[in-house]
């Protein structure tokens, strides 16, 4: 398993922690600042799924009109590890 760190632009949140398997799933995810009832339901449901899937789910979902949300910045975030684990 191996852990990742993301900074979020344009968004409440300063940091979304987590961590991808060997399988491809999301363990572990935190993020640090933004609405903690709705980013720790988001880390609840999201937990064991496949990192695609999720980034697939919450790419360009928008809050208040930022065009950006915590939920699309895990997104960018999932795809960018996944981008570099390809690489690996």
């Amino acid at each position: 398993m191996k852990d990742y760190s993301y900074q979020p632009q344009g968004v409440c949140s300063k940091q979304i922690d987590f961590s991808i398997d060997e399988e491809g799933k999301i363990h572990n995810v935190r993020f640090t600042g933004g609405c903690p009832g709705n980013l720790a339901a988001i880390s609840k449901l999201v937990e064991g799924a496949q990192a695609q899937s999720i980034a697939d789910l919450l790419k360009g979902n928008p809050c208040g009109g930022r065009g950006t949300s915590c939920g699309d910045q895990l997104s960018i975030a999932l795809t960018a590890a996944l981008e570099e684990m390809q690489g690996a």
